[in-house]
């Protein structure tokens, strides 16, 4: 098992700062601001919130579905499969603006989005992080599946508060976490003076490369995004 985890914390800890971070946001929005856009194309705040309570969903789902293994993704190889520009993004952007929009009442969304990444959380803080489950047709460890839950979430903290300048944060841990998975695409740290929040902006297409960075990257440069 990969293990891109900060100042030596568990997967469960790195899940729980990440999803607390986030879920920080979406307590203080109202049905105005879930309107206002995000970093994901076509994408308005409720959207962005729906797509992440789909993902908090399934990791719930993931961590009690037990695989006998053996792993064939773990939390760097997982993204391998998640490219840019792909029929199922795009799919999968028109789902959930739709699905968000049968919400009349955003309170019911937020509150939902909110219960259930507390439900995951708690099932991953009693979840042995070496045991086998299943998820999107993939086996990975309890623990490397938290650290690619926390890695989504902490992204997408990123989109949503493009339009929310006095929104709390991601969590400094869960940012770590994500440059650690980053540098394991990569296959090297990257060679450049980022910060945690720039390097998951650029790193994954939400930012684009000035020519100073292209080189600084030589060759690698072509291969960013790294996933979308």
């Amino acid at each position: 098992m990969t293990e891109p985890y900060a100042d030596g914390e568990k997967p469960g800890q790195v899940l729980r700062h990440a999803y607390e971070a986030f879920a920080a946001v979406v307590t203080g929005l109202d049905a105005e601001e879930s309107w206002l856009p995000t970093g994901c194309v076509g994408w308005a705040v409720r959207d962005l919130i729906f797509h992440c309570l789909g993902d908090a969903q399934r990791g719930l789902v993931a961590l009690h579905t037990p695989s006998s293994g053996p792993a064939d993704r773990d939390a760097v190889t997982y993204w391998r499969d998640w490219r840019p520009d792909s029929v199922g993004a795009a799919n999968g952007r028109r789902w959930a603006r739709v699905s968000a929009g049968m919400f009349l009442d955003f309170d019911q969304l937020r509150d939902l989005y909110l219960e259930t990444a507390a439900a995951t959380v708690t099932a991953a803080a009693v979840a042995d992080p070496a045991r086998h489950v299943a998820t999107q047709g993939h086996v990975l460890t309890a623990g490397d599946l938290m650290t690619t839950l926390a890695m989504e979430a902490t992204i997408h903290h990123l989109d949503l508060t493009t339009e929310l300048p006095a929104a709390p944060g991601p969590s400094p841990s869960a940012l770590s976490s994500v440059r650690s998975a980053l540098d394991g695409l990569l296959g090297r740290s990257v060679p450049l003076a980022w910060d945690d929040e720039y390097y998951a902006r650029a790193a994954t297409g939400r930012v684009p490369l000035t020519e100073a960075e292209r080189q600084a990257l030589g060759t690698d440069a072509a291969r960013l995004p790294l996933f979308g």
